[in-house]
């Protein structure tokens, strides 16, 4: 018996798996997740070229703007920006047309007369996972969180599993709202072990109190532990989980 269990939990895996793949890789879209380090004192000016100029250029160049922000506790001067392409191939030739293009490298060059305005880029580029919502619009103001998970070894498609079946019913019954949740794309960083995820709260202080309900209620209590059982213990690693609460800037296309 425990054998034929064993087996089915393999096939299971197996399926969430390919079933999480399909969904990343020919969904169609292909979004770049990118984090910007601003050199001291040149936030405020990497804002004002973005805002003035380099949306504009995206557009140009057949990138979307989906999202643009700042984290409320942000030390390190960062902007941190969703784009999406219509594919990997897509994003590519944009990249390529928008660096070569004689608006951008004259923007460039004047913004940077006194020094350059980045010094460190991030980039990842992910997948729509199949449960992620279909977001018309979402309210105004408020605070967005970036939510990474580290799965443990194997254990991705247990922890996708787990969200579609139950967590993101749950984080709507305790108030939070969905914006997308994403994988890496193959041969990214984390595309064996990564979920990466955006919810939209009220304030931080909602944030707070949604994610009490969300631990103390019964149901997550026992969608947890039942997974758990499954994986033969936790769905992420030691402090696998990381969270940034972050505020939407004035030229982001989702406030």
């Amino acid at each position: 018996m425990k054998r034929l269990q064993f087996i089915a939990l393999m096939l299971i895996a197996g399926l969430c798996s390919l079933r999480t793949s399909v969904a990343a890789e020919t969904s169609g879209l292909c979004y770049e997740l990118r984090i910007y380090h601003a050199a001291e004192g040149k936030l405020e000016a990497l804002h004002s070229r973005f805002r003035d100029h380099t949306t504009k250029l995206f557009s140009k160049h057949g990138m979307t703007n989906v999202a643009y922000w700042v984290p409320q506790q942000n030390e390190g001067r960062r902007l941190i920006y969703l784009l999406s392409f219509p594919d990997a191939a897509a994003r590519e030739a944009s990249w390529k047309a928008f660096a070569a293009d004689p608006e951008w490298i004259s923007v460039k060059a004047a913004s940077e007369t006194s020094g350059t305005l980045v010094n460190k880029v991030e980039s990842r580029l992910l997948g729509l996972t199949d449960f992620s919502p279909v977001v018309d619009e979402m309210e105004a103001g408020g605070t967005f969180e970036m939510r990474t998970y580290t799965a443990t070894p194997k254990n991705l498609p247990l922890l996708l599993s787990r969200f579609r079946d139950h967590t993101v019913a749950l984080f709507s019954k305790h108030g939070m709202q969905h914006f997308h949740y994403f994988t890496p794309l193959a041969g990214q960083p984390g595309a064996e072990d990564t979920l990466i995820y955006f919810l939209r709260h009220d304030s931080a202080e909602a944030q707070v109190k949604s994610f009490e309900s969300f631990r103390s209620d019964p149901d997550w209590v026992k969608a947890k532990t039942a997974s758990e059982a499954a994986a033969g213990g936790s769905l992420t690693v030691p402090d696998g989980v990381k969270s940034e609460l972050m505020t939407a800037t004035d030229y982001s296309p989702v406030k």
